[in-house]
């Protein structure tokens, strides 16, 4: 399994034009990435604060979500919503 930690700080005011599209991002996922175990998003308690946690079968799982054509046509939406790249870490199960 390999686990996907992207953290994102949106600018101020745009919080809810980026939850209305990472919520659709998040829906295409799940109803069409078998090889996706997780994929969801969550809201910090900090003000713009966002994380997706995400969960999946294997390498070629995660390598054919990031080619999906939903999440590509998602990021020109999403980017303007962000202050600044995403913190993205990867990693592995230990179980």
């Amino acid at each position: 399994m390999i686990g996907v930690v992207a953290k994102l700080q949106v600018k101020p005011g745009m919080e809810a034009e980026f939850e209305t599209h990472a919520k659709a991002l998040v829906a295409q996922v799940n109803a069409n990435e078998p090889g996706c175990v997780l994929y969801e998003l969550f809201k910090s308690k900090v003000s713009g604060e966002y994380v997706f946690l995400e969960k999946y079968k294997d390498k070629p799982a995660l390598i054919a979500h990031g080619q999906t054509d939903y999440f590509l046509a998602a990021q020109p939406k999403l980017g303007p919503c962000l202050s600044g790249a995403p913190d993205i870490q990867s990693y592995v199960s230990v179980s």
